[in-house]
């Protein structure tokens, strides 16, 4: 177990290119922290830096309160399970779950005892003498898991570790890895496009795009309180428009191409400075009740119907949540 914590960090490629910018998270003992974000937005390069497979431009990574930057990988107690982890094909289950501590050189009484102590906890001792070519895809899982867990390390990152997965299997991954975690307690940091697994498994998740933190929180807050469009729209199946705050009879409406729609008390304070000017709305799939076909046009938002207190409003500049549904 240990606190991770990563201040001011960067990463700049010799090209120009900014992967991670200004990246700042503290991750305590025992917590189960998940990066989310589409392909490209620099989460598996946050892990690498971690794991000191790739340098850190700027900023500190420490570990315990202990710089890490400049630490050679072995010396970091950390574990780390890749998206395309594969178990070595000539070797037993036993052999490779001790492979990793072999090359740490602990005497074979140690190595017995953390082999056989993590297979009874995975549930392997039956197929410790097997080889990979005939276990099922779920026990070749839970060997790579097994792998890492055995080494007892601070810190566990996880790249993209289930993507490859069918969904039953998937399903049983989940249940393995938050049984590792309450049971061991280990700090863990999880990395993965899929908004359904992040929700499922973290206690905080840390959503990113273009290699900047959009918003920190647990799977609660960011349902109930996205910070900004991209957060509503990465992790909500949402459809944007562009619609425009008007005052009517004292009062401030939003506007949708003919359509004129009433806000709450509380909505029209969060508006009242947007009098006048273009806003985005989002809508989630499912609180579209119907699109009608009266013009034969698409998408046209005069002609969908909704409901008023279910919409997102945000800044079109700044991409801000403004409102929030049933505000």
């Amino acid at each position: 177990m240990a606190v991770l914590s990563l201040e001011h960090i960067q990463k700049i490629y010799p090209n120009g290119f900014e992967a991670v910018k200004n990246f700042n998270l503290q991750i305590e003992e025992k917590e189960f922290v998940v990066l989310l974000g589409p392909s490209g937005c620099g989460k598996s390069t946050v892990l690498r830096m971690i794991a000191g497979l790739e340098t850190i431009s700027s900023g500190e990574l420490k570990i315990d309160g202990q710089i890490m930057n400049n630490v050679d990988t072995k010396d970091r107690e950390i574990a780390m399970i890749f998206k395309n982890a594969v178990l070595y094909p000539n070797m037993t289950v036993y052999d490779n779950l001790a492979s990793g501590l072999r090359l740490c050189r602990l005497s074979k009484k140690e190595i017995d005892s953390r082999v056989r102590e993590t297979a009874k906890f995975l549930e392997l001792e039956d197929i410790l003498d097997q080889k990979p070519e005939k276990l099922s895809e779920g026990q070749k899982q839970s060997v790579i898991r097994g792998r890492a867990i055995v080494r007892n390390s601070k810190i566990y990152l996880m790249d993209e570790a289930l993507s490859n997965l069918e969904d039953n299997i998937k399903s049983q991954m989940y249940e393995e890895i938050q049984k590792i975690h309450e049971k061991q307690g280990d700090t863990i940091l999880y990395v993965t496009e899929n908004q359904a697994e992040a929700m499922a498994l973290g206690d905080r998740i840390v959503v990113m795009k273009d290699g900047v933190i959009k918003q920190i929180g647990s799977p609660t807050e960011l349902k109930e309180n996205p910070a900004n469009r991209f957060v509503a729209g990465y992790l909500f199946d949402m459809e944007f428009y562009d619609v425009k705050c008007v005052r009517e009879g004292g009062n401030i409406c939003i506007k949708t191409g003919t359509n004129t729609f009433p806000l709450s008390e509380k909505q029209a304070e969060k508006l009242k400075d947007y009098g006048g000017q273009t806003i985005y709305m989002g809508i989630r799939q499912s609180d579209l009740k119907k699109s009608t076909e009266k013009s034969g046009k698409k998408n046209n938002i005069a002609e969908i119907v909704f409901d008023i207190s279910k919409v997102y409003l945000f800044d079109k500049d700044t991409e801000e949540t403004l409102v929030l549904p049933e505000d």
